[in-house]
This record gives structure tokens, C-alpha cells and sequence, in this order.
């Protein structure tokens, strides 16, 4: 029994794959600028989109060189707040007078405040 018993293995000592009939992608070298005047590049494959800006090693934001010009991108509106939401549907007028029929309400006893536990 002990020629037929199977021996371990160290836990990421080695790996069981090799790199036999492995075909790699073909590949291209990107160019980025730093503006700290450093150039780097990045090895990508052929059908990639390279991003625009690439991290240098300095820590600053390198760009793609001979990069294609962005397109103008439309203004973005600013997000709607509770406040725009509520104006749509009320006027200040309007607030007032609620807010004044909720408080004699409290003042009467008739509504309640919640505790929060």
C-alpha cells in the first residue's frame, strides 16, 4: 500500500500548469506623458481601447499620447435636491400654511411627535 499512496504537494510551491501550447494575444506598446515629464508605456493587446490617462510611477496622471481629441459633451444638469422636488409641487405659500395647521395640531394634542428608540 505505500508504493500506491500519493505524496503532497507545498501549498503554492509550485504550479501544475505549463506554458505549453499557450498562444498569446498579439500586442501593442501604448505611450503615455506625464507632466512631470516622465514617458512611460503599457503593453496592451491589439484590440483594447487604451484609456485616456494611465498612472505614472510618480504618482501623477499620465496621458495617452497622440490620443484622438474628445467630443464635447454636453453640460450636465445639477441633481435635483428634496427641496426643487417639493418646489415643484408647492408654493412657499402653500408650505406655510401646512406648516402652520401641523404645529396647532402638536399644540392641541392631536398629533403626536415620534420617539425614535
Amino acid at each position: 500500500m505505500a508504493e500506491r499512496s500519493l505524496r503532497g504537494m507545498k501549498i503554492g510551491a509550485n504550479s501544475l500548469e505549463s506554458d505549453e501550447g499557450v498562444a498569446f494575444v498579439d500586442r501593442k506598446r501604448v505611450i503615455y506623458d506625464c507632466p512631470e515629464g516622465h514617458e512611460f508605456s503599457v503593453a496592451m493587446a491589439m484590440d483594447a481601447e487604451p484609456p485616456l490617462t494611465w498612472e505614472c510611477r510618480c504618482g501623477r496622471d499620465g496621458k495617452l499620447r497622440d490620443a484622438a481629441p474628445v467630443a464635447e459633451t454636453k453640460p450636465q444638469k445639477p441633481p435635483r435636491t428634496h427641496w426643487d422636488m417639493l418646489m415643484e409641487r408647492r408654493t412657499e405659500d402653500e408650505l406655510k400654511v401646512l406648516l402652520e395647521e401641523r404645529l396647532e395640531l402638536l399644540r392641541t394634542g392631536k398629533l403626536r411627535m415620534r420617539r425614535h428608540r
